[in-house]
């Protein structure tokens, strides 16, 4: 068992969740790293990467391929984390998908399950079993106040016809987390959203022109820049210190004030 607070982050392997993943590691957590693709020779991208650099700063880190869209390999990353690491204080929710862009008219059947079996119910069960351990972690005194957050988008709340399915994904592990919150309050146990908004990825960064000529407008952002992952991960660290445990329950956005009502 591993004997120093452990967080445990979906999609680690690139973007928002490699961020998340080596400043967790800065922060002194051990880090178990997911990802749907491991590949130990590769240094240069993926869960190895983050690995490396997370331990060549000092830090400690496990990966466990998963693809939490299935049930077998949900079941073995729990198990990883249950049995091999023994604790987890901090579950990050960040593994998704997002679809190329397609009329909602046109969409398949597959499209649809493919992008709900990875962001909804992948994490909504992930967090299920692992809230179930983290109370009797709690009960044992190996861990104290877990927390856990959900990833989530600005799409969740804004409508989006050739995304539809990604936003209503992102919709509802908005109503998911607060659903957590309640039920896991009395066991002291905070639960959050954050939702970020534009943030520059591989992801994203196919749509660099249009969102460099959005931000140049300046009309759907009050910041004249990218968000960054770091800035998703700052917000993540803080709530891993427990500074927002009183806000349980509460919907943060990374967006530049891209949700913001305006007239």
């Amino acid at each position: 068992m591993i004997n120093k607070k452990t967080a445990l982050v979906t999609g680690a392997s690139r973007g928002i969740g490699r961020s998340i993943a080596i400043r967790l590691a800065r922060d002194g957590y051990a880090v178990i790293i997911t990802s749907k693709t491991a590949e130990p020779d590769n240094l240069e991208k993926g869960a190895f990467e983050v690995k490396n650099a997370i331990e060549q700063a000092g830090g400690e880190a496990f990966i466990c391929r998963a693809d939490i869209s299935l049930k077998e390999e949900r079941d073995r990353l729990i198990r990883f984390a249950v049995d091999t690491i023994g604790r987890v204080d901090l579950l990050v929710n960040n593994a998704g998908i997002e679809p190329p862009v397609l009329d909602m008219l046109e969409a398949s059947e597959e499209r649809f399950d493919t992008v709900v079996n990875t962001n909804l119910k992948g994490p909504y069960l992930l967090t299920q079993q692992i809230a179930k351990s983290m109370v009797k972690w709690m009960r044992d005194n190996i861990v104290e106040s877990p927390r856990i957050v959900f990833i989530t988008s600005v799409q969740a709340y804004m409508s989006s016809p050739k995304g539809s399915e990604y936003a209503m994904t992102k919709a509802a592990l908005h109503m998911a987390m607060r659903n957590f919150a309640h039920r896991l309050g009395k066991e002291n146990i905070y639960v959050f959203e954050i939702a970020p908004g534009i943030i520059y990825t591989d992801m994203s960064s196919v749509h660099e022109e249009s969102i460099n000529d959005m931000i140049e407008e300046g009309e759907k952002l009050i910041t004249n820049r990218w968000g960054r992952p770091e800035d998703v991960a700052a917000l993540v660290s803080a709530i891993a210190r427990g500074d927002l445990d009183y806000s349980t329950g509460s919907t943060i956005e990374v967006g530049g004030g891209m949700g913001l009502p305006k007239l």
